[in-house]
């Protein structure tokens, strides 16, 4: 089934789309249905790795940002990002913490790769705090998940291919 959004972005069953605050789902599909007495038309999102599944109102799509898997030419801007060097602000940690978690829940891989990039620890992960390796590792999955989906790779092989960029 192939329905457009009130953006005019159409989402179609089988097709991957990232929902910012979750990462990479896969439509399972666009359905109607009674809720609270009104009918309303539903973009059924489902993440396989977190064992969720979203509803989503055909007509807040465009407002939550659940948007189709970024074009390669995007991808290749974020895994540029990834080769420059990292930009540590000098702020207390907490509001650093912050302001990460806000660019990886903002869905917009070239913000996620900043994220990666800077909290990226090329030999000396111990110098990394729990929440310091626990943002990161998100972040880096969030990115792999995209990026494996836009490459059509497993995550795995993209996730090692990113490293492999920030090792460099």
């Amino acid at each position: 089934m192939n329905k457009k959004s009130s953006s005019g972005i159409a989402f179609n069953s089988g097709e991957y789309v990232v929902y910012p605050a979750h990462g990479v789902g896969k439509v399972a599909d666009i359905a109607k249905q009674k809720i609270a007495g009104s009918e309303l038309e539903l973009i059924v999102v489902n993440f396989d790795k977190d064992k969720m599944t979203l509803r989503i109102p055909m007509a807040k799509a465009d407002t939550i940002g659940l948007r189709k898997i970024s074009e390669a030419s995007t991808m290749d801007n974020a895994v540029n990002v990834l080769k420059g060097k990292a930009k540590v602000k000098k702020i207390m940690w907490s509001r650093r913490a912050q302001e990460y978690e806000n660019k990886i829940n903002s869905g917009n891989p070239i913000a996620i790769a900043e994220v990666v990039r800077d909290l990226y620890r090329k030999d000396n992960l111990a110098e990394q705090s729990y929440s310091e390796r626990q943002i990161y590792e998100q972040a880096l999955g969030r990115l792999a998940n995209e990026y494996a989906v836009c490459h059509d790779i497993s995550a795995e092989e993209a996730t090692n291919q990113l490293v492999d960029v920030l090792a460099k």
